[in-house]
């Protein structure tokens, strides 16, 4: 795909102020949510994934994007499924939880075995999300970006991109992609982002994508190009600790901890990335 063009113009040379597009800036993030997000954050299946809620806030973030239960809500590259946990429980009694990855047909893979495990994702999501979460496989929805169903086109209420914006821009694909999401979006849909974010006066090499870091005056402007207005921006999922300007990139920080048990105390003393936590809405 070729269509990273615009977008990577728009990193390199859009780092200044946010637009005056923002509506208001939420420091102390958003109100915690309804009692049935409490009962799926609090239930014994996430034992593990709750050691990081102190440094995702799942209950305020999902407040902040207005992620309600009833909700068609897509998950955009849920990887290890920390909040595909979240959401598929939550969703599934009266909402219905989508999971899109990227467009694979004209990736590039190491070898065969990469590449069937990528094409036959779709097929095979909805059964590992069930594993996960106990919701039944039928519940749940996966399709690559480019083959959402056109009967389901503009009929998503939500669409929740965690941590993978770095993704789309290293796989040169941002551009398309955020198209293909903005066709899935009712009219008054809307998108939320969290990503590891970069200091404003950042170099080019810490702030490209390549260290998993991006200043958010620059994710601005890509959603900008894309047919996007932001709305909204909270300050829930920031850590001012992180420098953001470490050689091994994000990746440096917990939970990956990169560099092992070299000065594992301090990295762990740290926490996790710093994170814009932005809303978009759908442009006409």
């Amino acid at each position: 795909m070729k269509k990273l063009l615009m977008a990577s113009a728009a990193l390199a040379m859009l780092g200044a102020a946010v637009p005056a597009t923002a509506k208001h800036h939420e420091k102390d993030g958003a109100a915690m949510t309804d009692a049935s997000l409490q009962t799926v954050l609090n239930h014994e299946r996430r034992a593990d994934d709750k050691a990081r809620d102190v440094y995702r806030h799942p209950a305020d973030t999902l407040g902040f994007f207005g992620v309600k239960p009833d909700q068609t809500v897509v998950e955009y590259g849920p990887g290890g499924g920390w909040y595909t946990r979240i959401l598929v429980p939550y969703l599934a009694g009266s909402g219905q939880y989508i999971a899109v990855n990227a467009d694979s047909a004209n990736a590039s893979f190491s070898d065969r075995a990469r590449e069937a495990r990528t094409k036959g994702w779709p097929e095979n999501f909805p059964e590992t999300a069930a594993k996960w979460t106990g919701v039944e496989a039928k519940k749940i929805l996966a399709f690559e970006s480019d083959e959402m169903p056109d009967d389901m086109k503009g009929k998503v209420d939500r669409i929740l991109i965690f941590r993978s914006l770095h993704g789309m821009l290293n796989g040169n694909r941002a551009d398309s992609e955020l198209r293909a999401l903005r066709d899935m979006l009712v009219d008054d849909g809307m998108v939320g982002i969290v990503q590891h974010r970069a200091k404003a006066d950042a170099p080019y090499a810490m702030s490209n994508g390549s260290k998993g870091y991006l200043k958010q005056a620059s994710v601005v402007a890509l959603f900008e190009l894309n047919g996007f207005e932001l709305v909204s921006e909270s300050e829930v999922n920031a850590n001012p600790k992180d420098m953001s300007d470490y050689e091994r990139g994000v990746w440096t920080l917990p939970p990956v901890l990169a560099l092992g048990d070299a000065d594992k105390a301090k990295y762990q003393a740290i926490g996790e990335s710093d994170r814009m936590t932005l809303l978009f809405k759908k442009r006409p």
